[in-house]
């Protein structure tokens, strides 16, 4: 286990020091000049632009400007916002917990409901639940997030007015955040209705965020279902006279369960790219729309910081995932 660990982590330094280079390269091919951005409509002569340029450093070398970027970020300074002025370290640990909080809501819910499809999709298979299912899971991976989220605004807040349009807590709620997490600072407020305001507000969000990763986790079970009931221990676990329940849920589900697991850690990509667009359409005040903000502003420091931060955390995820493996099925051993 220890060399397994040592070897992952020894083969995600060049893959960090890739991102870093992509991070940092991506925001200075962007259309914009910072600092005209920041002088706004009141100009700025070229004398003011220059020291301002002078300033910030970006009158130097591309490769001498990397190199201080490298240089700070090994001594864990992700300098500050241009626009702002705070740490950007500061500024993601405090909007994170929203896009966290939103995330996970999202990955429960498509892992709770993908998982349960996907297995009765494959002993079903054939029915009319199995192509249904799958039929409903294709639309679902096929659609464009910020076309679906402006269809359930239209249904459920402005139609039907079930949900509110935007934000994390209602304006008749005020409270001193705790965690960072709206539906635990609502309970520990104690005030009445906080909770259920906030949980309203995170409906929509969270299933426009699910309904990619719930699609691909349920076609994903279902076809390693099918290739696990077909195996010899599975048939000779019902030659045995062992309950269907039995058979499906231990022999057969539990080895299913690797390339599942593969497929939810992937998914956690797919929804730090997916909250931007939400959180964009439902004005979420996460880590989604301060990059997309900061992008708009030409706010170096929180783009590529931004991203390497989002970056990092899927690399994590990813690790962690291999490290499970050994505890789904005893038979994994890293060594």
């Amino acid at each position: 286990m220890v060399r397994f660990l040592a070897t992952k982590l020894l083969y995600l330094i060049p893959t960090f020091l890739g991102i870093t280079l992509i991070a940092f390269g991506f925001v200075r091919v962007l259309p914009g000049d910072p600092v005209l951005l920041m002088a706004g409509e009141r100009g700025i002569t070229p004398e003011r632009h220059a020291e301002l340029a002078h300033q910030l450093g970006f009158d130097r070398p591309i490769w001498a400007q990397y190199f201080d970027f490298l240089t700070r970020l090994f001594h864990g300074d992700l300098g500050n916002s241009l626009v702002t002025k705070k740490p950007v370290l500061t500024e993601f640990f405090t909007l994170f917990p929203a896009t966290l909080e939103l995330a996970l809501v999202a990955i429960i819910l498509a892992t709770v409901i993908g998982v349960p499809v996907g297995v009765l999709a494959a002993i079903k298979r054939g029915s009319w639940f199995d192509q249904m299912s799958m039929t409903t899971a294709l639309v679902g991976f096929s659609m464009p997030i910020f076309w679906w989220g402006l269809l359930l605004i239209i249904l459920f807040s402005s139609t039907l007015g079930w949900t509110p349009v935007s934000g994390r807590m209602g304006l008749l709620y005020f409270f001193k955040p705790v965690t960072g997490f709206m539906l635990i600072d609502s309970l520990l407020s104690g005030q009445k209705g906080a909770f259920a305001s906030a949980v309203s507000h995170l409906i929509l969000p969270s299933i426009v965020l699910a309904t990619i990763p719930l699609a691909v986790i349920a076609r994903q079970t279902r076809s390693a279902m099918l290739e696990v009931m077909g195996e010899d221990y599975v048939r000779t676990a019902r030659a045995k006279g062992m309950p269907a329940r039995r058979v499906v849920m231990v022999h057969a589900l539990r080895n299913a369960m690797i390339p599942v697991i593969t497929t939810i850690g992937l998914q956690i990509g797919v929804l730090m790219a997916g909250a931007i667009l939400t959180e964009t359409i439902f004005s979420w005040p996460g880590i989604g729309k301060w990059m997309v903000d900061a992008i708009g502003r030409r706010d170096y420091p929180v783009v590529q910081s931004g991203l390497l931060m989002i970056a990092v955390i899927v690399m994590a995820v990813n690790l962690l995932v291999d490290l499970t493996y050994g505890l789904i099925n005893p038979r994994i051993r890293h060594k």
